[in-house]
């Protein structure tokens, strides 16, 4: 899904604004890309929780939409020996990303990406991970839908997908991870 340059203004300042209601704002990189998704870590049982809800094994391909330093596709390929390929638009997240690959060995299972979420091809992914805002899970949805084949695992963490009814959660301390299936397109 490619948005049009009026519709990704609308998502742009749609995600400030819900950033504003977070108390955040958004990052603006010197390449002058706006990041409409406050970098936040995922905690390490939260991590786990994750790709044991997806149910992640070494035949998996787990992409992380927003992948920040990496941790989940590293902790996929670390415990289970699955592939992963992380997104993000932030160029100083990809390298810290690429850096953690190296310190934990797993660089030859796992890629970095500075790119654009909506400009990635999902096709080969098993399973894809989100930590994003409401507005912008919501966006990326038809994505998902379109692209991942029957079956493929969607996992976010803190929040929802609209309309879409999470097949399984799971609640850790404070934090909600929802877990949905790809049906037959």
């Amino acid at each position: 899904m490619k948005l049009r340059q009026g519709a990704w203004r609308a998502a742009v300042l749609a995600g400030a604004a819900a950033l504003a209601g977070y108390g955040l704002r958004a990052q603006v990189e010197p390449k002058g890309a706006v990041i409409n998704a406050p970098y936040v870590t995922t905690p390490a049982d939260v991590v786990d929780g994750m790709l044991t809800l997806a149910g992640v094994g070494p035949r998996d391909t787990v992409y992380d939409l927003g992948c920040g330093d990496g941790r989940i596709v590293i902790a996929a390929a670390r415990k289970y020996g699955a592939h992963g390929v992380g997104i993000d638009l932030n160029p100083r997240r990809v390298a810290e990303a690429r850096a953690n690959a190296r310190r934990a060995g797993v660089e030859r299972l796992v890629t970095f990406r500075e790119q654009d979420v909506f400009d990635t091809d999902l096709r080969a992914a098993t399973v894809v991970t989100l930590y994003l805002l409401p507005d912008l899970n919501l966006a990326l949805r038809p994505k998902l839908l379109g692209e991942l084949r029957p079956g493929a695992r969607v996992i976010s963490h803190a929040f929802p997908l609209g309309d879409w009814k999470p097949e399984r959660e799971l609640r850790l301390r404070e934090s909600r991870i929802f877990r949905w299936t790809v049906p037959e397109h």
